[in-house]
């Protein structure tokens, strides 16, 4: 049992990488749509590369969503609207016309003979206002001259102007009363009706709706039949318009008929062993080519859960609308995997990940295609993101790269530029503006995974920080020895293509622990005490040695990132104290040379490397005198030899060329530092 623990102990990491490589599976698996893949890929206006296809079973045709679209617009154009005639307004019509009456026309000043035959005129001019009905002008909803009237549970098809409108009371008492050759009660009459008639016709929007809805319940999305055996299409016919249809219908009616079937679990088994082998790609590329980032967990368990979240994203939108399949911001990925680690390793998680959505999306060629140009373009262009224009620029770049392929698509499909979809183009740009949210991304990810980008090094860099202006109060010899040392460093990595950035952050924090004890180091003292004039040589080397332990845990007092603590753990890495050490030589002979070096690590990266060397150089330099060019170049050649013979550099991903041109830089900045100057005369 204790062998089995020892064992399960020693490849715990080993052990972690097949749960999340199993986990990652299980869960891009288990986002793919549920249906059955059609084994046949083909585009319109290109030649039918398999053998003839015969129908396997039988289907419907389906209509297209543009043919739908024009029939439910259609419907929509000829619906007929309905209209209620109320007949309660037109019996209080009548009512209040009994009563308003005899105000109108007093008995007083109308013989008795007068009065019947006025009333009658009047009823018969409220018979002809409410013989079809009144309506408001502002209750017409649309100007069809055809409109159902519903009258007593009936629908009657009239014409709109066959209605009385409220604005006729005018005219239809006049004509009424000439008619009658009572055109001397015309006043009397119009004062009237004036008031009395209202409106008794309105609009039905309920009955209308559902009338509509009805209608377009009734569209069929199906034209026609393809029995089994029926030939589709003909190896090398050319699908167009009629069989494209055909081949679309077969292909929908495909994935809902496999997948109803007792094989899905077949299906399953089939995605799963496709997305295994994407998956096993990646970390094998990780294992041969990037070791440091296959040997750290968290950066492993980092770029799958990207990869996760870009597929969640994908298929979420797939399943929602296909057509905005092109809104999932798949360029994201590259840029945050170049962010923190490098431009190979972004292009091919990008290139795997595009190859394991191409199960999901809708023309998958097409879809593979751009992605992985847009890709392309993304490594290609994006270059210091902690410049927000370059991150514009790129994303403006990427926008352009996916429009024109879309064209040159719709070009190969149609023949022409006509009948481009600009929707399309629209989801474009809104891809390209979702892209910018890759900023607060980082962020999100450097805090939840602890790395460290280049925005955040162009922070840490700010020599106006909290911690290095401690620094340069309290340590002010240290903090301008710093500088020195980053500028060297910062030189250096340039020539040899490091991180620049991030040796110069190192370089700035390196020293950081000599705030505890700032004079015992010389270039803060100011004055001819020597504080080590009054220690044995084994406390003053402590002391010296401290500064390293003293330094990381002033880092992380301050959430420095592992990165940056790196340098100020390595950047003297096993070498000893050899002033102190030679002192201790000369008062006795047997003591213990591990009290007089360094805890180390030694550098375990070419940007570690560069800063020890720095380091070593600028701090040496200052003892020498009256320098000239000869001196430094035999100077820098004897730190750095001494250096690489005590074996420093052997965990250092660096080259013998390299460390040549890094002391070529060395050797031109020192001369430029302490370059002659001319005497001016007194």
């Amino acid at each position: 049992m204790r062998k089995f623990l020892d064992k399960l102990y020693k490849n715990q990491s080993l052990i972690y990488k097949y749960f999340l490589y199993i986990v990652s599976i299980c869960s891009i698996v288990f986002f793919f749509p549920k249906g059955g893949t059609f084994k046949y890929e083909f585009q319109k206006g290109k030649p039918w590369q398999y053998e003839t296809l015969y129908a396997p079973f039988d289907f419907s045709i389906n209509k297209g969503s543009t043919d739908i679209t024009k029939e439910q617009q259609l419907i929509k154009n000829n619906q007929i609207d309905y209209y209620t005639y109320d007949e309660s307004i037109v019996e209080g019509v009548y009512l209040t016309y009994e009563e308003e009456f005899s105000t109108v026309f007093p008995s007083a000043n109308f013989s008795n003979n007068q009065l019947p035959i006025l009333k009658k005129v009047g009823k018969d001019i409220l018979a002809q206002f409410y013989e079809k009905g009144v309506l408001k002008t502002t209750d017409i909803k649309k100007s069809s001259d055809q409109i159902y009237l519903v009258r007593n549970n009936e629908a009657k098809s009239i014409r709109l102007n066959e209605l009385n409108k409220i604005q006729d009371v005018k005219y239809i008492v006049k004509n009424t009363l000439d008619q009658k050759r009572l055109s001397l009660y015309n006043s009397l009459f119009q004062e009237l009706f004036f008031d009395l008639v209202k409106s008794n016709i309105s609009y039905d929007k309920e009955l209308t709706n559902k009338t509509l809805d009805d209608e377009l319940s009734r569209i069929s999305f199906t034209r026609g039949m393809v029995d089994e055996g029926k030939k589709i299409i003909a190896k090398g016919e050319v699908v167009e318009a009629e069989n494209l249809k055909i081949l679309n219908s077969l292909k929908s009616e495909y994935k809902s008929e496999l997948w109803t079937q007792n094989n899905h679990y077949f299906i399953l088994f089939g995605y799963t062993i496709l997305v295994a082998l994407v998956l096993m790609m990646l970390f094998l590329f990780l294992k041969k080519y990037r070791r440091e980032i296959f040997d750290n967990n968290t950066k492993v368990t980092f770029i799958f859960c990207n990869i996760l979240m870009i597929v969640f994203v994908t298929t979420l939108v797939v399943k929602y609308n296909e057509a905005y399949v092109f809104v999932a911001p798949l360029c994201i990925l590259p840029l945050i995997l170049k962010t923190f680690f490098d431009a190979r390793l972004g292009l091919l998680v990008h290139v795997l990940t595009v190859l394991i959505l191409g199960f999901v999306v809708p023309n998958s060629f097409e879809y593979i295609f751009l992605q992985i140009i847009a890709g392309i373009v993304t490594i290609l262009t994006v270059s210091e993101l902690y410049k927000r224009a370059n991150l514009f620029i790129s994303v403006s770049q990427i926008t352009l790269i996916y429009s024109i392929g879309y064209l040159a698509f719709h070009i190969i499909h149609e023949g022409s530029l006509e009948n481009i979809v600009w929707f399309t183009l629209g989801l474009f740009l809104l891809n390209g503006m979702i892209t910018l949210f890759v900023q607060p991304l980082i962020y999100i990810n450097e805090k939840i995974f602890g790395l460290v980008s280049d925005v955040s090094l162009l922070e840490l860099s700010n020599t106006n920080s909290k911690l290095l202006k401690e620094l340069s109060n309290k340590a002010p010899g240290t903090f301008h020895h710093s500088l020195q040392v980053a500028n060297l460093a910062e030189a250096a990595a340039n020539e040899v293509r490091a991180n620049a950035m991030l040796v110069r952050v190192g370089a700035l924090y390196h020293d950081i622990g000599k705030m505890s004890n700032p004079t015992y180091f010389t270039e803060n003292q100011i004055t001819n005490v020597n504080p080590h004039d009054e220690l044995p040589p084994k406390d003053s080397a402590k002391i010296i040695v401290d500064h390293i332990i003293d330094g990381i845990e002033l880092a992380r007092k301050n959430n420095l990132p592992d990165r940056v603590i790196d340098f100020i753990r390595c950047h003297h890495g096993t070498t000893s104290v050899y002033y102190f050490l030679k002192k201790q030589q000369e008062i006795e002979e047997e003591f213990d040379e591990k009290d007089f070096r360094y805890p180390g690590p030694v550098p375990f990266s070419k940007e570690t490397a560069i800063l020890m060397m720095a380091d070593s150089v600028e701090a040496a330099s200052k003892s020498l005198k009256n320098p000239t060019f000869m001196m430094i170049d035999a100077f820098v050649d004897k730190i750095i030899a001494g250096q690489m013979s005590a074996n420093q550099y052997i965990n250092a991903d660096i080259t013998f060329k390299e460390i040549e041109s890094i002391k070529k830089i060395f050797k031109q900045k020192l001369t430029n530092i302490y370059h002659l100057r001319v005497e001016y005369p007194e």
